[in-house]
């Protein structure tokens, strides 16, 4: 029994590692944030969703990254292993929430929202250090996309 026991552990632990890595992407060899962020960008192009299941889409997929992606970083002995992404495709997700889906928008939202999650410029990054394991990990970059949307829904008042 007990060998039957590590084979489903060691299978769960490689489906949370390939969700909080997205498969491969995660691996690739130059910027995979980024094409984290794209994946999430050419999903929400590709659906179009509604607002319910836009938020249908972050209820569910906010906590399978926390969870997720807090096995991953034990498994791959890495604090916020840059093979993690599952946070830019959450956080890209939460850029875009209830802006109009025009090209420009989408495209403002997802260079805005790399420029804050590089940058990480005050709270983000101490949140990011404030909170350990998977919260951490998502929290940084739901606070780079906190800042993207709010700028957007500002110029969508504004213009």
């Amino acid at each position: 029994m007990r060998g039957k026991q590590l084979e489903a552990k060691a299978f769960s632990e490689n489906v949370l590692k390939n969700i909080a890595t997205l498969g491969f992407i995660g691996y690739l060899p130059l910027a995979p944030g980024t094409f984290g962020s794209l994946v999430a960008f050419a999903l929400f192009v590709l659906l179009k969703p509604s607002p319910f299941i836009h938020i249908a889409l972050l209820l569910l997929i906010t906590p399978i990254g926390i969870i997720s992606s807090h096995h991953a970083e034990r498994l791959l002995n890495d604090k916020d292993s840059r093979y993690i992404v599952i946070d830019e495709f959450i956080g890209f997700l939460i850029s875009v929430f209830y802006l109009p889906q025009t090209y420009g928008y989408i495209i403002a939202a997802f260079f805005l929202f790399r420029f804050f999650d590089i940058l990480k410029p005050f709270p983000i990054r101490k949140i990011g250090l404030i909170l350990s394991g998977g919260k951490g990990i998502m929290a940084d970059d739901i606070m780079a996309a906190l800042y993207t949307n709010l700028i957007l829904q500002i110029w969508k008042l504004i213009y």
